[in-house]
């Protein structure tokens, strides 16, 4: 197996940019989700405001999240996602991932869902896996170079996969093949264990492993919404 593909999401629920080296540190990739959307109530994400997930984001060269080329906290960042309800807040805290701070997928079970790999918004995409592998991993760990990566869990889908990500355009299809073919299921819910540097074409290992990751659960799934915030 190898890895194939590395993303990273420097604002929570817009669009991922591609990478060329991943730092995996005990916080995950390095520069992911530094920044999310905040509403009245809460987070907000692509699940109720669909057009997030069209915004691209990046990350500037002295590591600022930056929303459509701009730095997150500019006048002109702030008035793009304004138009979808929310404010942009910076948190560093675990509970800004969903589950877990490293999501994996596997490319024989996209390639069998049939849709754009980046509607899973996966941190880590695995070559060499067939369509039903991935659900035997839960329990193992993938070893990358230096760089260990426990899996926790599959990962239940929710509408986001739904949305296309560039024209932010519903299509529920999509989603339902999750839930017929993989039992509403896909990808992996993962953390790291050992961290390191990766790239595309490094060789995985799978293995055996007691490791337990500290927390799980983040905002999404009832984790109390306690942002530190940095205008």
């Amino acid at each position: 197996m190898r890895v194939d593909g590395l993303w990273r999401y420097p604002v929570k629920s817009l669009g991922g940019e591609p990478l060329t080296t991943a730092t995996l540190t005990e916080d995950g990739v390095a520069g992911d989700r530094l920044v999310h959307v905040q509403g009245d109530r809460g987070p907000l994400t692509g699940r109720t405001r669909h057009g997030l997930l069209t915004i691209p984001a990046s990350t500037g060269p002295d590591g600022t999240p930056l929303v459509a080329g701009r730095r997150w906290d500019s006048a002109e960042a702030g008035a793009l996602v304004a138009r979808h309800g929310g404010r942009l807040v910076a948190h560093s805290g675990p509970a800004r991932f969903d589950v877990l701070n490293l999501l994996v997928a596997t490319d024989g079970a996209v390639a069998h869902w049939g849709a754009d790999l980046r509607r899973l918004r996966p941190n880590i995409l695995i070559g060499g896996v067939g369509p039903r592998e991935e659900r035997d991993w839960p329990g193992h760990a993938l070893v990358i170079g230096e760089a260990v990566v426990g899996v926790h869990s599959v990962r239940g889908r929710c509408v986001v996969t739904s949305i296309d990500p560039d024209t932010g355009a519903q299509d529920l299809d999509v989603f339902r093949r999750i839930r017929t073919e993989f039992g509403n299921e896909l990808c992996l819910n993962c953390w790291v264990i050992t961290p390191g540097e990766i790239r595309p074409g490094d060789g995985v290992e799978l293995v055996p492993t007691d490791e337990v990751p500290e927390r799980v659960g983040g905002w999404i799934v009832g984790a109390p919404y306690l942002p530190a915030i940095q205008p």
